[in-house]
C-alpha cells in the first residue's frame, strides 16, 4: 500500500530544527570562505554580500515578530565586525524570536491579508536552505537538502512566492495545466495557468506535461540554483518548460 506524503506545511519544530542545523553550517562555510569568493547562483554577490543578505534578512524577520510593525532599522554589520559574526547574530536572534512566537499570531507577510506568524518560521527555514546550496556550490562543499525539506520549499514557492512575484501583473500566463511530482516524497502538485498560477489538488487528465524529479532537484530548478533535467518531462514539452523558466521567486 502506497504510504500518503507527510502533511506541508511542516511542523513549527521542523523548521526550527532546519533552521538551527542550516545556520550553523552557514556560519561555518562563512568563516572559512574569502569573503570576496563569487556566489555565481546569486548573480554578482560574494560570500560577503551573501552574509550581509541573510544577516539583514534575519534581523527584519526577528524585529518584524517582536513588534508587530514593519522594521524601519537599515540592518548593517557595525564596523570592522566579521561577516561570520554578524551573521551569526542574525540567526540567534531570529532563533531566539522564534522560539517565543506564538505561530498563530497575526503577522505581516509581504502584504497578503490574514497572515499568521507561521509563514515566518517556513520562510526563514527555506531561505537559509536555499542559501546554504548557494554558499556550498561557491565554496566546492558538498550540497544536501533534506528531501521532506525540499518538498516543502516546492510547496512554499507557489502558495507564497508566486503571489508575492506575480501580483504586479507583469509575468506572462503559463500556457496549460502542469503536474509536479517528487519521485522521493510523493507530493504532487497541478500548476493551473491564469493570471496567477495556482497549485490545486491533483488531477492528472487535466495536465498537459507532468515533471518528475527528485524533491531536492526540483526546488533548486525552480529557485533558479540549476537548470532542469529535460529527462523530468512527459507530455507537453513547451508547457512544463513555460513554467520551468518562468519567474516565480523572488
Amino acid at each position: 500500500m502506497n504510504q500518503s506524503p507527510a502533511p506541508l506545511p511542516l511542523a513549527t519544530d521542523v523548521y526550527l530544527a532546519t533552521l538551527r542545523e542550516k545556520a550553523a553550517a552557514l556560519e561555518q562555510l562563512l568563516r572559512i570562505a574569502d569573503p570576496a569568493t563569487p556566489v555565481a547562483t546569486c548573480g554578482s554577490w560574494s560570500m560577503h554580500d551573501l552574509g550581509i543578505h541573510l544577516g539583514q534578512a534575519s534581523r527584519f524577520a526577528a524585529a518584524l515578530l517582536q513588534t508587530g510593525q514593519l522594521p524601519r532599522e537599515q540592518f548593517a554589520p557595525p564596523a570592522g565586525q566579521g561577516i561570520a559574526d554578524w551573521y551569526a547574530g542574525g540567526a540567534a536572534a531570529i532563533l531566539a524570536t522564534l522560539e517565543e512566537t506564538d505561530p498563530t499570531a497575526p503577522a505581516w507577510a509581504f502584504g497578503f491579508e490574514g497572515t499568521m506568524a507561521a509563514l515566518w518560521f517556513r520562510r526563514v527555514a527555506q531561505d537559509t536552505a536555499v542559501h546554504l546550496v548557494d554558499a556550498q556550490l561557491a565554496t566546492g562543499a558538498d550540497v544536501h537538502v533534506d528531501p521532506l525539506i525540499a518538498a516543502d520549499g516546492v510547496d512554499e514557492v507557489f502558495a507564497v512566492m508566486v503571489p508575492r512575484v506575480w501580483q504586479n501583473g507583469e509575468q506572462k500566463p503559463l500556457p496549460a495545466p502542469v503536474a509536479l511530482h517528487t519521485t522521493d516524497t510523493g507530493h504532487n502538485w497541478l500548476i493551473q495557468p491564469g493570471d496567477m498560477p495556482q497549485a490545486l489538488p491533483v488531477d492528472s487528465e487535466a495536465a498537459a506535461a507532468t515533471v518528475q524529479a527528485p524533491a531536492a532537484e526540483l526546488l533548486l530548478a525552480l529557485w533558479k540554483r540549476q537548470p532542469a533535467n529535460p529527462e523530468w518531462i512527459s507530455g507537453d514539452i513547451a508547457a512544463a518548460n513555460a513554467l520551468l523558466t518562468a519567474t516565480l521567486t523572488p
